[in-house]
């Protein structure tokens, strides 16, 4: 390939990627902006101006309901929550050990609501709990929808799946803004000394957390 011809498609990559480093930057801003803050939260619980649990709202009703026509328990909580007009995903506490009552959760974020369905007798029980703004903040940060080794709890709800699929864009967009400032670094060749320290460093405290800390305990 010729040098001129070599030299660019260098001169059109590096233009590119800085268009979509700073674009990227742009669109991942506030999901960045949110998982720090809330990573803050969760490293530091006792901050009272963060509280939410103890400022929570709790309600209890009952309503009546008709049984189910589907088959399976998530097809039936589907319909005990239309019925009930709630939205959340769903989530189960406890092994179902009687056909004739059903018992989950439905949960978004500032909204919890713990149902018991009787069946038979046709009625639910709800406890409700509504959170504030920090709660619900706090929540989306591990808002998942599954859990590790736990085949029963999956993303029932669209929203969750729609979060989910956000967050899987956020870490993708991540992993491209690393390798980009990667070339950005490396095509400066002024500024190659002081970025090399700056990555040793930061490999290095990675890697005592990733690593290290297995040989010091």
């Amino acid at each position: 390939m010729p040098s001129s011809t070599r030299r660019g498609l260098i001169d059109a990559t590096e233009t590119w990627n800085r268009r979509l480093h700073y674009y990227s930057g742009l669109y991942l801003l506030f999901f960045l902006w949110l998982f720090a803050f809330t990573g803050l939260l969760l490293n530091h619980p006792k901050w009272s101006f963060a509280e939410f649990w103890t400022n929570r709202q709790q309600s209890r009703y009952e309503l009546p309901i008709a049984a189910p026509a589907a088959t399976g328990d998530v097809a039936q909580a589907e319909e005990i929550l239309r019925q009930a007009g709630i939205r959340g995903e769903i989530e189960w506490t406890k092994a179902r050990a009687d056909e004739g009552v059903l018992e989950f959760r439905a949960s978004r974020p500032g909204h919890i609501y713990e149902i018991c369905a009787d069946l038979r007798g046709g009625r639910a029980t709800v406890q409700r709990i509504e959170l504030n703004a920090w709660g619900v903040t706090r929540i989306l940060h591990t808002f998942t929808g599954v859990r590790l080794n736990d085949e029963r709890n999956a993303r029932d709800w669209w929203a969750t799946r729609l979060w989910a699929f956000a967050m899987d864009a956020v870490a993708a967009g991540l992993i491209f803004m690393v390798l980009s400032s990667v070339w950005l670094w490396w095509s400066q060749k002024r500024k190659r000394a002081a970025g090399l320290a700056a990555l040793l460093a930061g490999t290095a405290l990675c890697g005592l957390f990733v690593m290290g800390l297995r040989w010091l305990v």
